[in-house]
């Protein structure tokens, strides 16, 4: 069986349920452990009774060092600086003998089980940004992307993911600052600082919208394919990270300050939506005051179309009318 964690509040409630049904359809055999960030997210998760979900709230999980950096930091930094806690907390707590982190929007097309199966002997597992050149941050936001990462239950696996929490306890911030930035940049220089860390080869494993540009994408009965534009190796994708989607409350939304092809927007982003609402219909049956998408936070006012005209300019606008997403997707 195999072992996953994630976190996330209400506000991501449509994605996290989003990523649980996509894991649900192609993983036979996990066990998914959520740390509910409010008690809205935690008391909708645990009436849904999901099967292979272990529910956790913030009173059984917020230890001593935890408690005493919260005041310290945002709603963001704090979820950035329990990452590393979470896992380590189900190793511990659970006793399983190895846990997988992912990010609440990521979407899974095919089993993570041929990503995990690359580790071998190793203990840790991460997932490079594989930016493209356009987009290239990572002397800012580092080489590696927490969203996929494993760990196992071993002294390789905890010397590394002790060191990590240590060091998001000390410092998480989102901000440059000597090197760092929040939970992310930490990971640059494992593969040389720690042993038994491997970097995930597989290109199916990380597709995201700073990233995507690099393939061709096509559909096919139903079937996914990529190739990489400039060795030609084909691929099937494993999961999309669906990175910065905002729901605005005026029903638009956008999907990234980045370009995306037309093949892009209709082969991952149109059935992702049409997902993410189903899943806000079916948190609305049983709980209709709050908006799982977090879309009332988000205001459209008068500062956001010049905030974003300069995005069309260079055909990075990507914003649309969610209701007519499906039928003609430019707003």
């Amino acid at each position: 069986m195999l072992n996953f964690c994630t976190l996330f509040d209400s506000n991501y409630l449509s994605r996290g349920l989003a990523m649980y049904h996509s894991l649900q359809r192609c993983c036979p055999s996990f066990q998914l452990f959520i740390l509910a960030f409010d008690d809205t997210c935690y008391d909708i998760l645990k009436k849904m009774q999901l099967s292979g979900v272990v529910v956790i709230s913030l009173h059984e999980f917020e230890d001593t060092d935890l408690l005493r950096i919260k005041p310290d930091r945002s709603k963001a930094e704090y979820c950035w600086t329990s990452t590393p806690s979470i896992i380590l907390y189900v190793l511990k707590k659970h006793d399983v003998s190895s846990c997988t982190y992912l990010d609440a929007d990521l979407f899974f097309y095919s089993s993570p089980s041929i990503l995990l199966d690359e580790v071998g002997n190793n203990s840790v597992l991460l997932t490079e940004h594989r930016y493209s050149p356009d987009y290239d941050d990572s002397a800012v936001h580092g080489r590696y992307c927490v969203q996929f990462m494993m760990f196992k239950n071993n002294q390789q696996g905890l010397i590394a993911l002790s060191w990590w929490r240590d060091r998001c306890i000390e410092w998480c911030y989102a901000r440059a600052e000597d090197g760092k930035f929040g939970d992310q940049k930490y990971l640059d220089d494992w593969t040389a600082t720690f042993e038994g860390v491997h970097v995930l080869e597989n290109l199916g494993g990380g597709l995201a919208p700073w990233n995507i540009q690099r393939y061709d994408v096509n559909l096919s009965d139903e079937n996914i394919r990529c190739v990489e534009k400039l060795t030609g190796k084909h691929f099937d994708p494993v999961f999309y990270h669906f990175h910065n989607i905002i729901f605005y409350n005026n029903n638009r939304i956008e999907i990234g300050n980045f370009e995306l092809s037309n093949a892009v927007i209709k082969t991952f982003y149109e059935p992702y939506l049409n997902q993410l609402e189903r899943m806000k219909e079916l948190i609305t049956t049983m709980e209709p005051s709050f908006d799982p998408h977090g879309s009332r936070g988000q205001a459209w006012d008068w500062k956001t179309p010049f905030r974003i005209a300069k995005r069309k300019i260079a055909g990075r606008y990507n914003v649309y009318r969610i209701n007519k997403f499906i039928e003609d997707h430019h707003g």
